[in-house]
């Protein structure tokens, strides 16, 4: 299973995250397919940027995002329900 969901990148207690695109069974910051985001919670307010695009084409797909990234999607104004292939049913 494919899912959308964070990995942690930065030095200790100074915490950055790329949103990627990963194998469901790779570690946190294993292998990834692709990025297509990242998320930096060390600013005010906290930085959310994800490529649109990529994150509509990948949940059509049928990726799950993690709950963290559902509300990342959200935040960013991507509705994560909306390219599901089960959306309209």
């Amino acid at each position: 299973m494919v899912k959308i969901r964070l990995r942690r990148i930065g030095r200790t207690h100074k915490a950055i995250y790329r949103v990627v695109v990963a194998d469901s069974k790779s570690p946190r910051d294993g292998s990834f397919i692709a990025v297509i985001g990242h998320y930096n919670p060390q600013t005010e307010p906290s930085t959310v940027q994800i490529d649109r695009e990529q994150a509509l084409l990948w949940l059509s797909r049928g990726a799950k995002p993690s709950e963290t990234v559902s509300n990342l999607l959200t935040r960013a104004g991507i509705s994560p329900t909306a390219a599901s292939p089960n959306a309209g049913e």
